[in-house]
C-alpha cells in the first residue's frame, strides 16, 4: 500500500475505490477562473496603458526640405500623371476607332442563333458588343431571346 500523501494514478485510485467501497470513483470537476478584466463604467474614459515600445525623448532638429527637392518630386509626379493619362487615352482610342457599321439591312435569325452569333455573322471584323447594342437599339429589344425565322434590322458591313 502507498504511504499517505504519495501520488497515485487514476487507475490506482479507481482500483482502490473498487476494493474499498465497491463504487466507482467520484470525479470532482476542476473549475478554472477566468482572467479578471476591468469593467469600465459607461461613459467613463478609456484608460491608456501605452504601447510598451521605447520612444526616444531626445530633442531632434528639424531637417528642412530644399526647394530643389520639392520641385524635382513635383515634376516627377506630373510626368507620371501625364504618362498614365496618355496610356489611358491610347487604350480607349483602340476601342472607339471601330464602331458599328452605318449601313443597315433586314436579316433573318437562323435556328440556334443568339444576338452575339447574329452580330458576328452580319458584321464580321467589328466588335460584337457594339453590333449587339446597335441591333437592340434598332429593334427595341429588351432581352437577348431570339426566335428562328425572326426578322431584325441589323448593321451590316
Amino acid at each position: 500500500m502507498l504511504a499517505e500523501g504519495a501520488h497515485m494514478t487514476v487507475v490506482e485510485r479507481a482500483h482502490m475505490t473498487m476494493i474499498d467501497g465497491g463504487r466507482p470513483p467520484v470525479r470532482t470537476p476542476v473549475y478554472r477562473s477566468r482572467p479578471r478584466t476591468r469593467v469600465r463604467p459607461p461613459g467613463a474614459a478609456v484608460a491608456y496603458r501605452g504601447t510598451a515600445v521605447p520612444v526616444s525623448h531626445a530633442p531632434h532638429r528639424p531637417r528642412p526640405v530644399s526647394v530643389a527637392k520639392t520641385v524635382l518630386l513635383a515634376a516627377a509626379a506630373a510626368l507620371i500623371t501625364v504618362w498614365l493619362v496618355a496610356l489611358g487615352q491610347s487604350r480607349s482610342a483602340d476601342t472607339t476607332g471601330t464602331s458599328a457599321p452605318e449601313q443597315i439591312a433586314v436579316v433573318q435569325v437562323q435556328p440556334g442563333e443568339n444576338l452575339e452569333r447574329l452580330a458576328a455573322r452580319v458584321a464580321p471584323g467589328t466588335p460584337v458588343r457594339r453590333v449587339v447594342d446597335r441591333i437592340r437599339e434598332l429593334n427595341g429589344l429588351d432581352s437577348a431571346a431570339l426566335d428562328a425565322g425572326q426578322t431584325l434590322i441589323a448593321p451590316v458591313g
